[in-house]
């Protein structure tokens, strides 16, 4: 459990990423207000305080290191924090800047910027456990508010939030949301993406694309053989795999195999 002498305080930290599980936060309304009179939130430049080498007792970090300058500063980080929490798919397995790894870096650079000579990265975007100990991981594109209020919560009595690793068919089935795989033959990843999301996608009729993460024990092989079914090719699932957290090496490792055993 935390001490007991100072009021906790709390980091909001952004790495490469789009502010999307920032506002998670932010998105908390009088949940917020309520949050500041128990902690002191003493950076988190996107709502005003700005002190980014604080001592705190938790920092959540958004975002991937993809930036040399990065490495360097999650490591500052980590060294001034008690507990480090990665929130969003940016953070815990890439998110869309690791799609950049399976490509040619100069190709893709030449693609976007006009004078890519003056943009200094890192060859792959990695995750925040990638360079240092990460205490905890909340998996999302974006996060929920209830997820970021529900770890403060806990790690402020000393305990580690609980990792909801269902899978989104469960969701779908306390929601009585019609399976879009089974009835539509739509290629959905709900079977393989851990739960957390409300089943959101497919409670509007569309397949999930994996946002928060490979669940518990996923059978990607199997499900890539029931796309197969459907009469994708073997490169459309494997780009189905590497969508947002194509990071994730049961994600990634999937994509490779179908690849190579691609005829």
């Amino acid at each position: 459990m935390l001490e007991k002498q100072h009021k906790p305080r709390i980091s909001i930290h952004k790495f490469s990423s789009c502010d999307g599980c920032q506002l998670a936060f932010l998105n908390l309304g009088p949940e917020l207000l309520r949050l500041a009179q128990r902690v002191d939130i003493v950076h988190f430049a996107e709502a005003g305080p700005v002190a980014p080498d604080a001592d705190v007792d938790v920092a959540f970090i958004e975002g991937s290191i993809a930036h040399p300058e990065d490495i360097e500063r999650i490591r500052r980080i980590r060294e001034r924090s008690r507990y480090l929490v990665a929130i969003g798919a940016c953070a815990t397995s890439g998110g869309v800047q690791a799609l950049r790894n399976v490509a040619r870096s100069e190709a893709w650079l030449a693609g976007v910027y006009a004078t890519p000579a003056y943009i200094e990265e890192l060859v792959d975007a990695t995750p925040i456990a990638a360079h240092v100990k990460v205490d905890c991981e909340l998996w999302g594109c974006p996060v929920t508010s209830r997820q970021v209020l529900t770890a403060v919560s806990t790690l402020l009595h000393g305990v580690s939030p609980r990792d909801d690793a269902d899978k989104v068919c469960l969701e779908c089935k306390r929601r009585q949301t019609v399976c879009t795989l089974v009835t539509r033959a739509v290629p959905c990843l709900g079977p393989v993406t851990r739960a957390g999301c409300g089943a959101l996608c497919p409670s509007f009729g569309r397949d999930c694309y994996g946002c928060f993460g490979p669940a518990e024990n996923p059978n990607v092989a199997a499900l890539g053989r029931r796309f197969a079914g459907l009469g994708l090719v073997p490169e459309a699932i494997a780009q189905r795999f590497q969508s947002i957290s194509n990071g994730a090496p049961v994600f990634r490792a999937a994509a490779a195999a179908i690849r190579e055993g691609a005829p």
